[in-house]
């Protein structure tokens, strides 16, 4: 999928995203990443599943979702 998704809703609410802290701590461990980081990642990563991108479709979706996660971390990152 390339660009924007605009999904047809009847509703302001798309859905929800939820983040085990737990979860989240294991996998910030894992992959030597700050906890907070890790955090906005995987709501980041949430978010772009109730806008429509999938990683599990193709490889051509998963890269595609992959670059708006990396434009969107970008964004919120601290310097």
């Amino acid at each position: 999928m390339s660009g924007w998704l605009t999904p047809k809703i009847e509703s302001s609410m798309l859905g929800d995203v939820v983040i085990s802290v737990e979860t989240a701590r294991r996998e910030a461990n894992e992959l030597g990443e700050p906890l907070g980081y890790t955090i906005d990642r995987l709501l980041i990563h949430g978010l772009l599943h109730l806008l429509g991108y999938d990683h599990e479709g193709s490889i051509v979706d998963a890269k595609d979702m992959e670059k708006q996660e990396k434009r969107l971390m970008s964004l919120i990152k601290e310097d």
